[in-house]
């Protein structure tokens, strides 16, 4: 895991920039643009272990009453296939690869939907494949 303070590694989230000028931003409260750059820092975000992060951008109405990370759980990348918008609504297709503890590799094929409200994206839930 990416230590949260190492703002010139690579970001997580698969865009060739650095974390400080990448999903970081967002993770300190800026709204992200699009459901796509959301999405991206959510990935980012269960890298480096950011529940709290996670809760605030999971809509209300839909975020569970917990969330817990595996500890166990290293993410080794993600694969962004489709972003779809419609005004305040907004799909993303994405594959993001995992392995929990000395286990193979695991992908989880998704298509996420998303909303925006008050000029701020939400997580809303998704499908996987």
């Amino acid at each position: 895991m990416m230590p949260a303070d190492d703002s010139n590694a690579p970001c997580p989230c698969g865009r060739a920039a650095a974390y400080a000028a990448c999903c970081a931003r967002w993770h300190a409260g800026a709204p992200a643009p699009d459901a796509e750059a959301l999405m991206r820092s959510r990935y980012t975000a269960f890298v480096l272990g950011l529940v709290d992060y996670l809760f605030a951008t999971w809509h209300p109405d839909r975020r569970p009453a917990t969330l817990s990370l595996d500890a166990g759980t290293t993410w080794l990348g993600l694969d962004v296939r489709r972003h779809v918008a419609d005004g305040d609504r907004a799909e993303v297709e994405f594959v993001a690869r995992f392995r929990r503890g000395g286990g193979r590799a695991v992908r989880q094929h998704e298509t996420s939907r998303f909303v925006c409200e008050d000029s701020r994206w939400f997580y809303v839930d998704g499908v996987v494949a």
